[in-house]
């Protein structure tokens, strides 16, 4: 993938809505994709700060201030107007889902989540059953507040669990503990009437029987939606470079089935790699990436991923907050820029939709791409003679032997 441009390093003000809406213009041109009709439209945002950042988390976070301080007006300011001169790329379409992500959402004050969503409602139409999604970490929560993030318009909650167990909680770096844990559940279930929780295992030290219990507690708490990570070491971690003792492969692969197991047993459908849900409670934002619809991303650090009837955008804005900041106060928050070529465009499409269990319609691939599925007819036929894909006229899955070597059967869509 070659970028066809960069933004961002100018210091020109904040270019006009004409501008914008020429910059818009030139991908509305001709181009070597064919889209019949653009995918559902995601609005994720992102909200950078944490009271600390974790051992194992290689997302775009930094720890607010002594005290908890960060610029939470500046901020909002700056989202909105990062919005605004979004708008022309986007115009006419409707928001289906929204997605606060971190960092922890959940330090933002009830008066500024209540402003960013109305914000949000006033420069984009959101469809009427539209799911608005806020992470909230344990360790943030106060009854008062989480009432007023529901009466502000968030109708659903991810909440950071990581573990019931205070041992692992300690190794982890979470600044909960395990009865912390169990109150924010409790908020939760008082205010929400659809939420997930986010659990790991494979955790330093973890027995299969703790695993096990983990997830037996969680599921005590009837949550419509479970989120359930294997531990992996990134790079640029505190764990990447520190690794602590973890589970070996064998003792991993044996946690997998106990979930596998244990979530089926409590009607729980496996519907992509790590998520579980109760019938109708799918995480439809997170369903969004992987069916390779749209969203644009604001905030810092943030992605998105725009389609127009003969082109696909990726856009990444800045990650330090007080860059991004400044660079929307410019009308230059995009740091890098790039259409998705053609070469690489089926690799891009399976990436996400070989993670769903129950596979994809073919006909999706085209409808999404611009592309005919032929163009990817060499590797389809290559991962089925290996027996890591299964297809017909009306469906393409990994079997149950790609899904446990899914890394080996995207790359197989590579290019090259």
């Amino acid at each position: 993938m070659i970028p066809i441009k960069i933004v961002g390093a100018s210091s020109k003000p904040a270019r006009d809505i004409s501008e914008a809406s020429g910059v818009a213009a030139k991908y509305l041109q001709g181009g070597a994709l064919n889209l019949t009709a653009l995918p559902p439209l995601s609005l994720y945002i992102h909200f950078p700060w944490c009271v600390r950042k974790c051992p194992y988390c290689d997302f775009n976070s930094h720890e607010a201030k002594e005290g908890g301080a960060f610029p939470e007006q500046e901020y909002l300011d700056a989202l909105r107007a990062d919005l605004e001169q979004a708008l022309p790329l986007i115009w006419g379409r409707k928001i289906y889902t929204i997605f606060i992500g971190g960092g922890t959402p959940s330090l933002m004050s009830a008066a500024g989540l209540d402003r960013l969503l109305s914000d949000v409602r006033t420069l984009l139409p959101l469809d009427s059953d539209c799911e608005i999604t806020m992470e909230a970490n344990p360790g943030t929560f106060e009854a008062e507040k989480f009432k007023s993030y529901r009466a502000s318009g968030v109708n659903r909650l991810s909440i950071g669990i990581q573990s019931f167990n205070a041992r692992h909680l300690k190794a982890l770096g979470r600044i909960h503990d395990d009865n912390e844990a169990k109150r924010a559940v409790d908020i939760a279930v008082a205010n929400f009437d659809n939420f997930n929780l986010d659990l790991m295992y494979a955790l330093p030290s973890q027995t299969l029987e703790e695993a096990r219990l983990d997830v037996e507690t969680a599921m005590s708490f009837n949550p419509p939606h479970l989120s359930l990570y294997h531990l992996t070491m990134e790079p640029n971690t505190l764990f990447a470079k520190y690794p602590p003792a973890l589970p070996d492969d064998d003792a991993s692969a044996d946690m997998q089935d106990m979930i596998a197991a244990l979530t089926a047993a409590n009607g729980y459908q496996q519907y992509e790699i790590s998520a579980y849900a109760k019938p109708g409670k799918r995480a439809r934002h997170n369903l969004n990436y992987w069916e390779f619809g749209d969203y644009l991303g604001i905030g810092a650090g943030a992605h998105s991923k725009l389609s127009f009837p003969h082109r696909i955008l990726r856009q990444a804005r800045y990650k330090q907050p007080k860059a991004y900041m400044e660079q929307v106060a410019r009308g230059t928050p995009v740091q890098e820029e790039y259409e998705i070529q053609r070469d690489d465009m089926g690799f891009e499409f399976m990436l996400n939709t070989l993670r769903l269990h129950g596979g994809f319609d073919p006909n999706l691939f085209s409808e999404r791409t611009g592309m005919s599925i032929n163009a990817i007819d060499r590797q389809l036929n290559a991962a089925e003679a290996k027996g890591l894909l299964y297809r017909d006229h009306q469906i393409i899955k990994p079997t149950h032997l790609g899904q446990r070597f899914l890394n080996d059967l995207q790359e197989m869509f590579l290019k090259g």
